[in-house]
This record gives structure tokens, sequence and C-alpha cells, in this order.
């Protein structure tokens, strides 16, 4: 009787399947200082904890983007152990701070399935929330996976493609209870820019690059309990290359987008995400980002941003996306969507 797991494959999913997943993590300092160092993030509510403070919160949380993480690794093994890819983000809301203590677990409902046309792959959509100790939702999204099958010959399941939101609406928000920008001091922030700065269509090259580094995104990738074999295994894909996690290209733009948008302190909702093109060690990336939309907030002197934040290849030209047909240009990597507070 065999022990071991060999993770999960197309054909084991079924749409209303909920997965709990192994080990709990409980956060402590140390997962900011490796998530600072790895980056570098620098937004000052998740660095100082008299900053945060002074805005309202009880301490520091860890970054916004260290709790998603956390959660998105829990879900590995039992959804992207044996993916090809992972393809897309929707629907995600932050619904409150992590801080240091906090233990996070985290499940998953599967909501769609796909076979692919080749029969040897199949897209899995699955919605995973992140609990922290008290059984609270720390945050929610859907993401979708293409999975290899483990029997090319088994039949396709009936075909369910969740339909999602495009967009988080505003008043469907969370913000941190007790978040008040008021006293924001936009000095220690690093930037004087506050949200009517901002236009609906404004666009900003965030200017800084960086080479994607082999060593750091396999610290990024064991830090976050993240499985999945084509980061670690160089003979899971046919070109013998490593992917580079998806997550990691998500957090070194965030760092590269302070850089104009340091004071987009948090990041409150995910509405779309697309890995246009594959990451791989060696590559130097820029980022930039687009004003899609502004909303108001309740909290005092707390505005909202929607901003697309993209992902290219040093050497493309400026804010190019797409081209012809509305395909993806090949030195794209990342088109993300997502709401940010800013103070007023």
């Amino acid at each position: 009787m065999t022990k071991t797991n060999s993770g999960r494959f197309f054909e084991d999913y079924h749409v209303g399947d909920i997965i709990s997943h192994a080990v709990p993590r409980t956060i402590s300092g140390g997962e900011r200082a490796l998530y600072h160092a790895l980056y570098p993030a620098r937004h000052a509510l998740y660095s100082s904890d008299e900053f945060a403070r002074r805005c309202g919160l009880r301490t520091a949380p860890i970054d916004d983007l260290a709790a998603f993480h956390v959660v998105f690794g829990k879900s590995v093994p039992d959804i992207s152990l044996n993916a090809v890819a992972n393809l897309g983000y929707a629907e995600c809301r932050f619904l409150q701070p992590v801080y240091p203590g906090d233990t996070l677990a985290a499940t998953s409902e599967v909501i769609g399935v796909k076979q692919n046309s080749s029969g040897k792959t199949g897209v899995v959509w699955v919605r995973t929330t992140g609990r922290n100790q008290h059984g609270a939702p720390v945050l929610s999204f859907v993401r979708w996976v293409m999975v290899r099958k483990r029997d090319e010959s088994a039949p396709a399941p009936q075909v369910v493609v969740p339909d999602l939101k495009g967009v988080v609406a505003p008043d469907d928000l969370i913000l941190p209870e007790g978040l008040n920008f008021a006293r924001y001091d936009t000095a220690q922030a690093g930037e004087p820019h506050r949200w009517g700065d901002y236009e609906v269509g404004e666009k900003i090259d965030h200017v800084d690059r960086v080479t994607i580094e082999e060593a750091e995104h396999m610290l990024a990738t064991r830090l976050w309990q993240n499985t999945a074999k084509v980061h670690f295994d160089a003979t899971a894909r046919p070109d013998g290359k490593r992917l580079i996690y998806g997550g990691h290209v998500i957090s070194m733009a965030r760092a590269l987008s302070f850089n104009g948008l340091a004071n987009a302190q948090m990041i409150v909702a995910i509405n779309a995400g697309a890995h246009a093109n594959p990451c791989f060690a060696g590559d130097t990336i820029s980022a930039w980002s687009e004003v899609l939309d502004k909303a108001e907030t309740a909290a005092p002197g707390v505005g909202a941003l929607r901003l697309r934040l993209v992902v290219q290849r040093a050497g493309g030209g400026p804010f190019a996306l797409k081209g012809e047909g509305g395909k993806y240009l090949p030195d794209v990597l990342l088109d993300l969507d997502l709401w940010a507070l800013v103070p007023k």
C-alpha cells in the first residue's frame, strides 16, 4: 500500500468539491522581513508600527500580498501540484488585515472544469478562502489553473465555466476597521501624491527595472510552501526550465510600482489578473500602471484607485500591452487589475 501522494490530476476535480488544505501556518515578523528582502517592499503602512497606528490600525499588518502568498501556497498541493500553468485570478477581496501571531488555514471549492481540445490537459476553476485562527475569512479569490490529465483516454467532464465578475464593485470593498488617513504623513510615506492627484486614464511608467534571479524565486516558493512541480523540477517542462512563480512576479511588480504609487498603501481587491506569458530566471522586468477608476470610501481621508498594473520584459515600448487581434504582446508577463487605498 503506497503512502505517497502524486497529487490531483484534471479528472480528479468535480464541481462542488470542497477541499480543506493541509498545514495551517502561524505568521511571524519573519514573513515580513523575508518579504521585504525579496522584493523589496517599501510601503510605509506595512513597514512601521507607528505609521500604521497613525492610520488607525493596532500595528503594522503583514503585506497584503504576503498574506495572499501564504494562502495561495496552502492550496498548491491540492490544486496546482500537477499544473502546467496558473492562468489567472478574479474576485479577490482582502477581508481583514493579517497580523503577526495570526494562524492562517485555507479551503477551496471547485467551481468550474473544462477539458482542453488536446485531451492532455484541462482547466480547473477554484474559489479559495483563507481564514484566521478564529475562523474569520481574511481573503478570498478565484483562480484557474491548467492541469495535466493522469489518463488521456479518460472521458471529458461536462463543461462548467463560472460566471465571474469583471470587477469588484467599490461598495463591495472591505476596509480595515478603524482605518483613518486623516493624519497621513506623505513625507514618511515617500511621495506627495494623493487620491486627487491621479486622473482616470493616467499612465505611470514606474521607471525602475529588476532582473529575476533563480535563487530569489526558489527562496520565495519555499517561503510560501508552494510545491508546484514546474517551479522546482526542471524536468517538469519540455524546455527544461523552471517556471517563475506568478506570485513572485506580482510582488516584484508591486515593489516596482512604489515609484509613482508610494501612497497606494493597501490592496483591497484584485479584480482580474492574467499571466500573459511565462517568466524565467534571467528576465529583466519593468512595470507600468494605468488609473482605470476612482472611488470614494466611508473611511476618513481614504480614497480608492482602480489600477491596471502591467509587467513586461525590459526593452518593450512603454505602455505596450496587446497587438492585433487583442493578443498580449510576447514580452508582456502580467496584466493585473486591482483596487488600492490612497490618502485623500
